[in-house]
């Protein structure tokens, strides 16, 4: 299995650290970048072209989460990089599969879930 670099993405800064942490700890992670809202995450995907995997919250100021999801699908070089979509709201499940999230999770986020998302997309 090879390692991989993950960006994260959410406005709370609780949950920024939570993430921030259980990467740190996972064994195949070997870099994680972290994003405050959608904008950011943008400045960060295009001077990162390596990440492997996606974390992305769907509530945020600037440019949200389903607004990034559906910039990255158009544009060939994020099109491929697997994006796991997260929220306290689950009717939101459909907007984000729709507009192309391999996954959803609902808060709060846990370690066993994230570890499992990265099994799982993490070699795509």
């Amino acid at each position: 299995m090879s390692e991989i670099k993950v960006l994260y993405v959410d406005d709370d800064p609780i949950t920024r650290t939570l993430l921030g942490k259980i990467l740190e700890k996972h064994p195949r992670v070997y870099e994680s970048l972290e994003a405050r809202d959608g904008q950011e995450a943008l400045r960060i995907l295009n001077k990162n072209p390596d990440i492997d995997l996606v974390l992305l919250d769907i509530i945020m100021p600037k440019v949200d989460g389903i607004e990034l999801l559906k910039f990255m699908k158009k544009d060939p070089r994020f099109s491929h990089i697997p994006v796991v979509v997260f929220s306290t709201d689950d009717t939101q499940k459909i907007q984000a599969i729709e507009a192309g999230a391999n996954d959803f999770i609902n808060k709060p986020i846990t370690e066993g879930v994230i570890a499992e998302k990265i099994e799982k997309y993490g070699s795509l």
